[in-house]
Formats: structure tokens, C-alpha cells, sequence
């Protein structure tokens, strides 16, 4: 089982020295004896029909985490978490199995992997540092994010630092690699290069103002190097009994590092939505840019979250996207040996940014049923093409054990 390389050999290295002195010290077994104890199990299946492919992918697979974080010693402490990846059923394509004639679903399997291993230090006043490999989550994950909806997530080696508290908060990561979901046995399972994060948040009486700035020098994807630029707002109010909430966020992008293109491509989102006491209604607006041959790309997001569920637009189109949505949830709250459950729908209408051209339509649903422990999922996604694509149509049902 390899660590991996560069920076996160470095830091490898440190932990080493660093265990090797802290053995020594009266404190430690008592650190590790107050550990939190990692544990999250979770078993999926994923069916996808998609026109073109005579079988439909059927994907059962288990996923496991298990680790743990020391207590602090001298306000600093160690984080240590495992993943192994099972496939129950293997009739799909996880882009390394060699199964082709099936739809992708992009989770790996039969792996084991260190899929945390870092230092987290507290010893500056409101002041975070972690360095090695970690799971970096900004704001909506639009832009950065872990890409937790799949069985082996999206992780960063490198050093972050998260500053501040109460109303201005600022977060700066340096990594020298991206570990994707596709595995360590993918050729492209591992993103080398320079990523240069910086996201500034000012909470404000009208929301959270968000200023980010995303350099991205990647050695083994050069044409998704970018420097990301842009702003963000977030915020909510109440309107008598009805909450009101809304999004407006513009960036960006142009090309940076090794990238042979050049382009300047614009971003921005307008979002809003009301909850009332049984329902919540959302409207929302989203362009991704294009300047002909070069589309806005977003390659370090949780890109499940947006443009539709059955994941039809994870690389932007070279003519852009526009992207209406209605989304509507249904929050039921406790319903016998159930905490909560809640139920959502989301409609997607799907155009060219550049041109008339008119890719499709989907129909994502969604019912999640908790208890203190378990968290169970059902989810449907329905694409229909029109101009761009295929007809797809994507089924779930998972059970997460997390404690």
C-alpha cells in the first residue's frame, strides 16, 4: 500500500519524526487512548440504463471507512482513516475493471487505501493547520469539494490553513496532489502538480460574501489548468411566517500553468427560494461560460450535486450550459422509529451557453429516511436527450451505518 508522493511523502516523513519523539512522552497513551474512533459503512447499489449499451450496469458495492483522531497533545493532533471497496456485483464500468460494454459508474472496488493520514494542529489563536492527506470541502462545493457521493472520495494531500472566527473567516491550501475517485489503479487516479486555494468568507447582516481565488497547475491534466476568480453570496430572511433564501455567485476563469489554450470564461449562479412550513420551492439560474472551443470547468468539484444527478455534464461542453432548475423538498420529519425523513425533486432544463442548441431535460427524486445511526437512500435520475447525449436513466438504493 503506497502513501503516495511528494508533498505527502513529506509529510509522511514529519509524522515519523514526529511520533517518534511524542513516544516518549508521558501524555501519549492517553492521547490515543481518548481517540474518536472513525467508522462509516456504507453498502449502494447503482443501476444505470443508458441508450446505446445493450446492458444495463447493475453495481452493488460496500465501502468502508475506519479510523481514528487522537485526543490533542500540545494542541496538536493525529488523524489516521483507511477505505477498503468491495464490489458485490460487478456489472458495470468502474473506468478500471476492463467491463466496457456496461455504463460507468465510477466507483472502484476491491481496494484498500489510506484515505486520510494527517497532522492537525491548534496551537495559533483561531487558527487551524493540517498537513497531509485530507478531505477539503469550500462553501457549496461548486468549485472544491470531496465528491462524497461516491465510494471512494476525492482527497488533497497537502497543507491547509483555516483562520479566524465570528464574522471573517479565511482558508488557504497548498497541494501538490488531487486523489480522485477513481482509484490508485486509474491512469488518471491522481492529479500532480501545484493547487493553490484561497477563500476569504465576511459574514454580513444580507448573508456570507464569499471572495475565492483557484490556481490550478496540473501536471498530468495540463488542459484543466485554470486561475479561478470570483465572489459569492449567500444568505436567508424572513418574510413573516415564509423564509426566504438566496444565492448570487459570479467568477472567472482563465487559463494558467501548462495550459496550451487560451480563454477568459464567466461563471454566475442566481438562486432563491422560500420554505414554507411543510414545503420548500427553489428557483435557480446557472451559466457556465464558453468563448467557442474552451468551456468554465469546475474538475476539483462534487459535480453530483450539480446539473443533474444522472451526471451527464461532469465536463462542461465546449458551447457552455445553461442551466433552469426548479427543485422542490418535503421535509416529514419523525415518523415512527425514524428521526426524519424527507423527500425531494429537482427539474433540470438544459441549453448551450454559446449557441440555440438545446441539450435536454431531467428528472431527479429523492426520499432519505434516518435514524440516530443508519441514513437510508432511495434516488431516481431521469436525462432525456435532446440535442447533446443520450437518454439515461439512473437508480439507487443505499444504506449508510456512521458512528
Amino acid at each position: 500500500m503506497k502513501l503516495g508522493r511528494g508533498f505527502f511523502g513529506a509529510a509522511a516523513a514529519a509524522l515519523a519524526i514526529a511520533s517518534g519523539a511524542s513516544r516518549a512522552a508521558d501524555s501519549v497513551e492517553q492521547a490515543v487512548r481518548e481517540s474518536d474512533f472513525i467508522f462509516d459503512l456504507r453498502v449502494r447499489y447503482e443501476g444505470v440504463g443508458q441508450d446505446g449499451f445493450a446492458e444495463d450496469a447493475e453495481a452493488l458495492t460496500s465501502r468502508l471507512r475506519v479510523g481514528f483522531q487522537t485526543a490533542p497533545l500540545k494542541k496538536t493532533s493525529l488523524l489516521v482513516e483507511g477505505v477498503a471497496i468491495e464490489a458485490l456485483d460487478d456489472d458495470y464500468n468502474s473506468t478500471t475493471n476492463g467491463n466496457t460494454g456496461f455504463p460507468v459508474v465510477a466507483d472502484p472496488a476491491d481496494f484498500a487505501a489510506v484515505n486520510r493520514f494527517a497532522v492537525i494542529n491548534k496551537s495559533l489563536p483561531s487558527t487551524t493547520l493540517t498537513f497531509g492527506r485530507q478531505r477539503v470541502v469550500l462553501d457549496d462545493q461548486r468549485f472544491v469539494g470531496n465528491v462524497g457521493w461516491r465510494q471512494n472520495e476525492q482527497t488533497l494531500d497537502a497543507l491547509r490553513a483555516q483562520l479566524g472566527s465570528g464574522k471573517l473567516k479565511a482558508d488557504f491550501t497548498y497541494a501538490d496532489q488531487v486523489n480522485r475517485v477513481f482509484g490508485p489503479d486509474s491512469p488518471v487516479g491522481r492529479w500532480h502538480g501545484d493547487v493553490v486555494l484561497g477563500n476569504v468568507g465576511w459574514t454580513l447582516p444580507v448573508g456570507t460574501l464569499t471572495f475565492f481565488d483557484y490556481f490550478l497547475d496540473l501536471d498530468d491534466a495540463v488542459t484543466q489548468s485554470s486561475n479561478t476568480l470570483g465572489a459569492r453570496l449567500n444568505g436567508s430572511k424572513k418574510l413573516g411566517t415564509i423564509g426566504a433564501t438566496y444565492i448570487l455567485s459570479y467568477a472567472q476563469q482563465v487559463d494558467a500553468g501548462k495550459n496550451p489554450a487560451g480563454f477568459s470564461d464567466d461563471y454566475y449562479l442566481l438562486e432563491g427560494g422560500l420554505n414554507f412550513a411543510r414545503i420548500a420551492v427553489g428557483l435557480g439560474y446557472e451559466v457556465l461560460g464558453s468563448d467557442g472551443p474552451t468551456a468554465f470547468q469546475t474538475p476539483l468539484a462534487t459535480l453530483h450535486i450539480f446539473e443533474g444527478w444522472a451526471d451527464k455534464f461532469l465536463t462542461t461542453p465546449a458551447a457552455g450550459i445553461e442551466d433552469a432548475y426548479l427543485k422542490v423538498s418535503y421535509p416529514m420529519g419523525k415518523r415512527g422509529a425514524f428521526t426524519n425523513i424527507s423527500a425531494a425533486a429537482v427539474f433540470h432544463d438544459f441549453a448551450a451557453e454559446q449557441t440555440s442548441a438545446h441539450y435536454g431535460e431531467e428528472l431527479d427524486l429523492q426520499l432519505v429516511a434516518r435514524t440516530d445511526k443508519l441514513v437510508f437512500t432511495l434516488k431516481y435520475a431521469d436525462y432525456r436527450a435532446d440535442q447533446l447525449l443520450t437518454d439515461t436513466d439512473k437508480l439507487w438504493l443505499s444504506v449508510d451505518l456512521v458512528f
